[in-house]
């Protein structure tokens, strides 16, 4: 089955991002622009983890629909994490990517958050003081489902090839696990083929979507057609 998919948003939770950022509206702009599959992002958010398991019930593995309101959009379970850490005598900012594929996964990896020490109310986007290795590491151990992809990789402060904070490779920041990266988020900073140029990219996955904050600056052009088995 085949999705125009955009699987990075953000939430009302999140710093500077729209009171508006509401699952219901959500999907009606979703619906307006052709988008018919989501992220519900900010999973770590307390609030919003709690309105999720409100609004959101499953149709099918791994996938959720609005128990009320826009029917024909889907929604994917997400969020982005901040690991701020010193490695190697150099302060790393990297912003991750994950998907679970259940609510009650959801449910176990922000307990293990809490139990590490990670502060999930401050923000939907939480800053974590584990490395992009260690939080794979984490989140593997709960549920071999789970997924990780580098955000944005060649913004400078917060992408993995980011050149104030980030590393040379996937395999320098993930080290034994790198085959666990299937893909990574480009933004709006390259183009595949640009990105296709990295010998360890040839084999996985470019993805890029919005990063959206608000619902009417939502651009268009981060649509994107992707293939899904259901």
């Amino acid at each position: 089955m085949e999705f125009i998919a955009d699987l990075h948003l953000h939430s009302k939770y999140s710093r500077a991002v729209s009171p508006a950022m509401v699952l219901p509206e959500m999907a009606k702009w979703a619906a307006k622009k052709g988008i018919n599959l989501l992220t519900a992002s900010d999973f770590t958010h307390p609030l919003w983890f709690r309105t999720m398991k409100g609004e959101l019930e499953e149709s099918g593995d791994g996938i959720y629909k609005l128990k009320k309101g826009e029917q024909g959009v889907r929604f994917l379970l997400s969020t982005e994490i901040s690991s701020i850490y010193k490695e190697g005598d150099k302060l790393r900012r990297i912003h991750n990517l994950l998907f679970a594929p259940s609510l009650e996964v959801v449910e176990k990896i922000n307990k293990e958050l809490i139990r590490r020490g990670c502060n999930l109310n401050a923000d939907g986007r939480p800053i974590v003081g584990l490395s992009s290795k260690n939080l794979l590491e984490l989140v593997l151990e709960i549920d071999k489902r789970i997924i990780l992809i580098p955000c944005h990789i060649w913004t400078p402060h917060f992408g993995i090839y980011g050149s104030a904070s980030g590393f040379d490779s996937i395999k320098e920041s993930f080290g034994n696990l790198s085959n666990y990266i299937y893909g990574i988020e480009t933004g709006i900073s390259s183009d595949p083929w640009m990105n296709w140029q990295i010998p360890e990219l040839d084999s996985r996955a470019i993805l890029s979507f919005s990063d959206a904050h608000s619902l009417p600056k939502w651009e268009e052009k981060q649509q994107y057609l992707i293939s899904i088995k259901l």
